[in-house]
């Protein structure tokens, strides 16, 4: 059984799967300190509660865009599950997509294996927006290469920056409100932050076609990407799965299976 561990800015999950599927996901705060016992501690007690034991767990892949996790999460897996990670970027791991950038090191690696399970999963010429800590669009071209993308600040982020920014606004939820014209303050905001970034996400997209030349099929992804599928038209697909499943396809690659 393969441990997939994909470590975001806010959040890392933890994905077991079993040769065919995710059989189980588990989520924590990303958090630099973080020990190896800790991780281990916390992490048995899931898996014991879903009935997996730690010698089933024959190989790890790690994706990670704060470098300061890796140590003790290599140690996660040499300490406690006997077994060498395979950590994306590093040294001799094929990524198995080119990446068309200034300086392709710099690329998140979560967004090179977002691009690969999406040229995967739905062909060429696709944008994928990942709603995390930050919002990104990464462009997958005619021939699954990495062609570039565009960063903006999060949903998330944006509204904690409104609430610490301004004494009287309160901190929100973020739903889609009823209507676009709120008579209350915190309708109003939900309705700034929704449809604002609906326009975002629709502006950017067609924006990014027209650069292009050509029509670009759009994948979202990441926790948000449910809500704002309702009132984005130009997402055509909603996949959650997309960077666990580009870990697992890096993982067979460079593993041999």
């Amino acid at each position: 059984m393969l441990l997939v561990i994909d470590v975001g800015n806010t959040n890392t999950v933890f994905a077991a799967h079993d040769g065919e599927g995710f059989v189980q996901r588990w989520r924590l705060r990303t958090e630099g300190r973080r020990t190896s016992d800790e991780y281990f501690v916390w992490l048995n007690q899931l898996m014991s509660h879903a009935g997996i034991g730690r010698k089933n767990i024959d190989g790890i892949v790690i994706a990670s865009v704060a470098p300061q996790t890796l140590f003790n999460l290599r140690r996660l897996a040499t300490d406690y599950f006997d077994t060498e990670p395979m950590i994306v970027g590093a040294p001799g791991v094929d990524l198995g997509v080119e990446v068309r950038t200034d300086r392709p090191a710099e690329v998140g690696a979560d967004r090179v294996v977002n691009a690969l399970a999406a040229f995967q999963t739905y062909g060429p010429n696709l944008i994928v927006v990942d709603f995390g800590t930050a919002t990104t669009f990464d462009i997958i071209d005619h021939d699954g290469a990495y062609a570039g993308g565009v960063i903006a600040p999060g949903v998330r982020t944006s509204a904690e920056a409104l609430y610490q920014a301004a004494s009287k606004l309160p901190r929100i939820d973020i739903e889609k409100p009823e209507r676009v014209v709120g008579t209350d303050t915190v309708p109003a905001m939900q309705s700034g932050l929704f449809w604002g970034y609906v326009g975002l996400i629709e502006g950017i997209c067609r924006r990014i076609s027209v650069e292009m030349d050509r029509k670009m099929t759009v994948i979202a992804t990441g926790g948000l990407s449910p809500l704002f599928n309702e009132g984005a038209e130009v997402i055509e697909h909603v996949d959650d799965d997309l960077t666990l499943r580009g870990l697992v396809e890096i993982y067979r690659r460079n593993a041999g299976h």
